[in-house]
């Protein structure tokens, strides 16, 4: 259980890094997914291109949808989008940017599934197998004759080995369609390289201010989210931890106390010691009542976004009014410098 949560912890730290390695790890299971998948064209009119587009597009939504969801920066973006705004103004910019990077992380499961499925060809073949001219592809004379409803029919069933007698136009027919599929494959590779290269490298040459401003303060919301957390764990910790020694404390006082006496003021000092450091940590809310209200004045109005530096100028001007008053009652009382009394010893002989 250590070594998981230390995993854990680490993977909390590095969330960027973790996000990164979920996303290979559903882009692998997504080609993986698609290797066992028994593709099946139902070799129907009817049935055949809403089965091949159906392939194409439906697995990417889910995927789509994964990504979103296992996604922790979600939750932080609603969080940030739907709370009042208080002392805190929200800088559309931000939401914009954390938007970005999650749907940038969550296309990439997506976009590897639509290119598997283009590079193999099977969805394309079921989709567009009716829409074929079968003469150009070999002797179509048995097709004569047929109405258009067979001629139909008889298209539909390409793509299944079992069910098309004349294999050498089944064959010359699949490699077609496979080409123009592996051909749209490329082409959508093409095209989201080239959109992640703009959106990666020439973004931020045109606005790097903005940029660095939106990514700072984003990276802000995340770390100030964990750090709020952890500290109500640390409170809510303190909190039952002097409860239960507060209730123990009251029920059994009498044995408490005898217990301390036999042990010794060893025990009773490191107890002393750490209700000191539990106290400290329970940062002067001891009451539930107390803590509903600080939790509902977090949600409903967050600090505002600037520092309060007179305390810090007021604990430094004090110091300095301390050091003018001593050096005012030194001179006043006639000795301005304390000067080092010399101790001298004097050895006496018998001699």
């Amino acid at each position: 259980m250590d070594k998981f949560r230390m995993m854990f912890q680490f993977l909390q730290s590095n969330q960027e890094s973790f996000m990164n390695g979920i996303c290979g790890i559903m882009a692998l299971a997504s080609a993986q997914m698609y290797s066992a998948f028994e593709f099946s064209c139902p070799c129907m009119p009817e049935y055949n291109y809403t089965y091949g587009i159906g392939l194409l597009v439906i697995p990417p939504i889910w995927f789509f949808l994964l990504g979103f969801v296992l996604n922790n920066n979600v939750s932080v973006l609603a969080e940030e989008w739907k709370r009042p705004t208080g002392s805190r103004t929200k800088d559309p910019t931000i939401l914009r940017y954390m938007f970005c990077s999650i749907t940038q992380r969550s296309l990439i499961a997506p976009a590897l599934w639509v290119s598997v499925t283009l590079m193999d060809g099977k969805s394309f073949l079921c989709a567009f197998s009716i829409n074929l001219d079968i003469e150009k592809f070999g002797n179509s004379s048995f097709v004569k004759g047929m109405s258009e409803t067979e001629k139909i029919r008889l298209l539909a069933r390409i793509p299944c080995k079992d069910l098309f007698e004349n294999q050498e136009i089944r064959v010359a027919a699949t490699r077609y369609i496979k080409c123009i599929s592996q051909a749209c494959g490329w082409i959508f590779l093409l095209m989201m390289t080239f959109t992640a290269f703009l959106i990666r490298a020439i973004r931020p040459c045109f606005t790097q201010a903005a940029f660095l401003k939106t990514k700072y303060w984003s990276h802000y919301i995340d770390i100030e989210r964990k750090m709020f957390d952890e500290t109500c764990k640390e409170h809510a910790k303190s909190f039952a931890k002097v409860c239960i020694h507060q209730y123990f404390e009251n029920i059994s006082g009498e044995m408490q106390s005898l217990h301390r006496h036999r042990s010794g003021q060893d025990d009773s000092g490191d107890e002393g010691e750490d209700k000191r450091s539990d106290e400290d940590k329970l940062l002067g809310i001891r009451a539930q009542d107390d803590m509903n209200k600080v939790l509902w004045n977090w949600h409903t109005c967050k600090p505002a976004l600037a520092l309060r530096k007179d305390q810090m100028d007021g604990e430094n001007s004090s110091k300095l009014n301390g050091k003018i008053n001593e050096g005012f009652n030194g001179f006043a009382n006639g000795h301005a410098h304390e000067t080092k009394k010399r101790e001298w010893a004097v050895y006496y002989s018998k001699v």
